[in-house]
């Protein structure tokens, strides 16, 4: 089994990368999807309550509490952090063993922060989506809820395009139209699969 870790920095195109495998059929961990479905569940409170127990309301974790305790506390978000990665690690773990008794051949794991956290590690390629500073500027601020200050905090957590870029595999270039994306996703599959 081949194993792709996918990332890039935010606004960059990598969940329509993940989409594009999955419409191939490709099984796709979205390690975001993952923590949002930690945050939602009984075993995420219980998990989470003993750090941060302003953060749960109605005995759900409330994000925008949790959002708000953590920028103001970076030792709390660091210990936070290894919490959720390591159960984070455990599901994808779990993924990669349903997917292989399931005799799929490629998988693809999406994480945010591979490089950040050493997890290229963990597996056999690495795949960077890039775009113009100028084009991921527009694309983030267009998002609900974004400010230059939350984008700029989000940036300076991520490493730099240009370093992921050179510790990547392949880098696929999101500077054209959807259908440029997915023709440049099925060539890098392809030399994947060669």
């Amino acid at each position: 089994m081949i194993t792709i870790g996918l990332t890039g920095s935010i606004a960059m195109g990598k969940s329509e990368v993940s989409r594009i495998f999955s419409e191939r059929g490709i099984p796709v961990f979205d390690s975001d999807q993952e923590v949002h479905a930690l945050y939602d569940s009984d075993e995420g409170v219980a998990l989470l309550s003993p750090l941060v127990p302003k953060a749960i309301i109605d005995g759900k974790i409330h994000r925008p509490s949790l959002s708000k305790i953590v920028l103001q506390d970076p030792d709390l978000l660091n210990r936070l952090e290894i919490l959720v990665h390591s159960e984070i690690a455990k599901r994808r773990l779990a993924f990669q063993h349903t997917a292989e008794s399931q005799g799929h051949e490629i998988i693809v794991f999406d994480i945010p922060l591979l490089f950040e956290k050493q997890l290229e590690k963990t597996v056999d390629v690495t795949i960077v989506v890039s775009a113009p500073q100028q084009l991921q500027m527009k694309r983030a601020m267009a998002r609900p809820g974004m400010t230059e200050d939350k984008l700029n905090r989000i940036l300076a957590r991520q490493m730099p395009d240009a370093e992921k870029r050179k510790r990547a595999d392949y880098v696929i270039e999101n500077d054209g139209t959807l259908s440029d994306l997915k023709s440049r996703t099925l060539g890098v599959l392809s030399q994947i699969i060669k």
